[in-house]
């Protein structure tokens, strides 16, 4: 597919990255109804937290699913900002709460990762079970997005049922945009995840004191160190360098079969050059590529309550699903 021309033109301060991020992230509100939790129990007897949202149409046949990115869960504000506009077009949702990020730590000392594809496997297969929904599509936001795009690429059979993926602000090669979070123009950014991620991974530690300990856990000063100390090691990886080799999507993006659309911004400073799937988007017949100037990470503000990449979204699903 040829590249498609963004139409995002903010104006203003919102032309700056770091205001378009921080504004989406920290300083957004999004009035949404109450989400309905259903706790759902995976194969190896872990749990997943999903939060519905639902409209008054009981049978509209179609439902999105959501996953957030590192360090979030159903409450971000991208996650209801999405949310909300999919609901308002008719559509279901379903927000995933990787595991160990609802308000509960999850039962096993692993959690989740930027390839966590299987956990979302489950989940479709779980609403398949409905036997309520034809259509299914996929967003994701950041590690989200990545996860999601690593799922339809795999050497996997996706149900009949998935017609269509929106991937957001997506770090397609995890190496090297953890080299661009770790430069110090993004200090203050990596500085907050590694202070969220720490305050869970303290947690993990009491909790599997015969794994991790807290010693260990308070000498990480980088992502990259708790990559090496936890991320890894916890999932069955070598180290870091395996754990971000094996799970980037870039390399599986050639094998998506479902109209696909990632949308990334020129100017996101969590991004490296490797994470614009250039030459993937041209030589598919699936795989859509916007690269707005502007935007930030998860940014794209406009004025009024609906943002960018969430009418870019439904302008995505509807002209795929034909509705």
């Amino acid at each position: 597919m040829p590249l498609i021309k963004s139409t995002y033109k903010p104006s203003g301060i919102y032309r700056s990255a770091d205001l378009n991020t921080i504004y989406a992230a920290t300083l957004r509100t999004v009035k949404l109804s109450p989400y309905v939790r259903e706790r759902i129990i995976l194969s190896d007897e872990d749990f997943l937290d999903l939060d519905w949202s639902k409209t008054a149409d009981a049978n509209n046949g179609k439902v999105a699913i959501l996953l957030h990115g590192l360090a979030g869960s159903s409450d971000r504000p991208y996650m209801k900002g999405m949310t909300r506009i999919l609901n308002k077009k008719g559509w279901d949702t379903v927000s995933i709460n990787l595991r160990g990020c609802s308000e509960e730590l999850n039962k096993y000392f692993k959690s989740y990762h930027g390839g966590s594809s299987q956990d979302l496997a489950e989940v479709i297969y779980h609403i398949k079970k409905m036997e309520k929904y034809d259509s299914i599509a996929l967003v994701g936001f950041s590690l989200g997005g990545n996860i999601l795009l690593k799922y339809l690429g795999e050497d996997r059979n996706v149900p009949k049922e998935v017609k269509t993926a929106v991937a957001v602000s997506v770090p397609c090669d995890l190496a090297g945009s953890l080299g661009e979070i770790n430069r110090t123009r993004n200090f203050i950014y990596s500085k907050r995840f590694e202070l969220k991620l720490k305050q869970v991974l303290l947690a993990r530690a009491k909790k599997f004191p015969e794994k991790l300990s807290k010693k260990e856990v308070e000498a990480c000063s980088s992502l990259n160190d708790i990559d090496e100390l936890y991320t890894s090691k916890a999932h069955g990886f070598e180290n870091a360098a395996d754990y971000y080799e094996k799970n980037s999507s870039r390399q599986f993006l050639e094998n998506i079969k479902i109209p696909t659309l990632i949308i990334s911004s020129k100017d996101d400073s969590f991004l490296s050059n490797s994470a614009y799937p250039i030459k993937e988007a041209e030589n598919s017949e699936f795989l859509n590529l916007e690269i707005p100037e502007y935007g930030g990470h998860v940014g794209f503000v406009l004025p009024g309550p609906e943002f960018y990449h969430e009418k870019r979204t439904m302008e995505f699903l509807e002209k795929h699903l034909q509705v």
